[in-house]
């Protein structure tokens, strides 16, 4: 907490929203702050529509009294919209500002596309989600968007994408936003993008696992990454490039030509699409590792021998990661995920890893399944909007 003098509004609805302080007696001791001053820093985030009053809380002193009244972040006043890419197929939704998903969509979105025509069905597709839910455009207070590549955090584009070509370096966050407001008529909002496994770990560990300090979560699909929370926030290293699991080299893959290509990368070996070109070399119609997730639903023997085996040399590569990293979960996602591919996880992860290394460990499948990047995204733009200093900026924009 910044000092008595620098504790602004936005520290007082962070307190509230955490659940740290939700009454005014009890911002006044964490704070420090006078009871006028709390007063009149919550007037503004009422004025807002930021925050509202609960019931009333138990009472504090043993000669009895009126009850504390409790504070709430109003999570009504507005919603998010969010959006994760793939390869071939995208997934979009309206959320509240607490991560429900309010009307959802998904469909077929080629991302070798390119750019400008896939952020611009995007926008027709917020626009049509917008009516579904319910809801105003004028609602809408920022965009979180997924995609399958490394992002550079400052500037919001992709750097390098090996499965994603022409996205390399574009302005996606001034397009998302022209698009919207071309297919909804209202002004323009902000656009944060961050890579798909990264989202979907700070979904999962929110949600799922909110207590675990090192989260790591996996996501094999066209391509395999990973993304890491650590102490609440997603470790993405120093340009977005961090979790870029796939394109380790590993001994089975020396002759493998890689999408990077390069030769002997994890993900030219045990990818979904890797899987998808095994399986289409004996015959079994697979072109993607969506085809695989269906033939594996479907308990097809060959394609679960596959997974197992793509399971067996990610978990060799994953034992150098839990070593290094000691999470307390380890989450797989994405089109592979399932038992054949986790058993095979778990046979090199134990077998290579120390003891001490997994003696904590939770190996499990994602909980939230194809949602898991929207609910990520969705909580990237509320944390981005409603972070103290953003606070302050945004009253002062809507001069309360």
């Amino acid at each position: 907490m910044a000092g008595r003098g620098q504790v602004g509004a936005g520290d007082l609805l962070e307190l509230v929203r955490s659940g740290r302080a939700t009454t005014r007696g009890a911002l006044q001791q964490a704070t420090g702050l006078s009871r006028a001053t709390v007063g009149q820093r919550l007037d503004r985030l009422f004025r807002a529509g930021w925050l509202r009053e609960g019931a009333g809380g138990p009472v504090d002193s043993p000669l009895g009294g009126r009850p504390s009244i409790t504070l709430e972040f109003d999570d009504a006043h507005a919603v998010v919209l969010a959006a994760d890419l793939d390869t071939r197929h995208a997934r979009a939704a309206v959320l509240s500002l607490t991560g429900e998903i309010l009307a959802e969509h998904a469909g077929t979105l080629v991302i070798g596309d390119g750019p400008d025509a896939v952020l611009g069905e995007l926008g027709r597709w917020f626009a049509e989600l917008l009516e579904k839910a319910g809801h105003r455009a004028d609602e809408v207070c920022g965009i979180g968007l997924a995609v399958p590549g490394p992002v550079d955090s400052k500037t919001g584009r992709v750097v390098q994408p090996p499965i994603m070509p022409g996205w390399d370096g574009y302005d996606i966050t001034s397009r998302l936003a022209r698009a919207f407001t071309e297919h909804t008529g209202a002004g323009p909002v902000p656009v944060l993008v961050d890579n798909d496994a990264n989202l979907m770990a700070y979904g999962e560990q929110r949600t799922t696992c909110p207590d675990c300090s090192a989260f790591v979560l996996v996501k094999v699909s066209t391509g395999i990454g990973a993304g890491v929370v650590v102490d609440g926030s997603v470790y993405r290293g120093i340009d977005g490039g961090a979790g870029d699991l796939g394109h380790i080299r590993v001994p089975a893959g020396a002759e493998a030509l890689c999408r990077c290509g390069s030769y002997g990368c994890l993900a030219a070996v045990a990818s979904g699409g890797a899987v998808a070109r095994r399986l289409a070399e004996t015959g079994v119609p697979a072109a993607s590792g969506s085809d695989v997730r269906d033939l594996l639903a479907a308990g097809h023997p060959e394609a679960a021998a596959l997974a197992r085996e793509a399971g067996r040399q990610i978990g060799d590569v994953l034992a150098t990661v839990v070593t290094l990293l000691n999470p307390g979960v380890l989450m797989i996602a994405g089109d592979l995920a399932g038992t054949p591919f986790l058993t095979g996880v778990r046979e090199l992860l134990y077998q290579r890893a120390l003891p001490r290394s997994t003696a904590h460990l939770e190996v499990v499948i994602s909980r939230l399944g194809d949602r898991a990047g929207l609910v990520g995204g969705g909580a990237m733009v509320v944390e981005h909007l409603y972070a103290p200093g953003r606070v302050e900026e945004r009253l002062a924009a809507l001069g309360v």
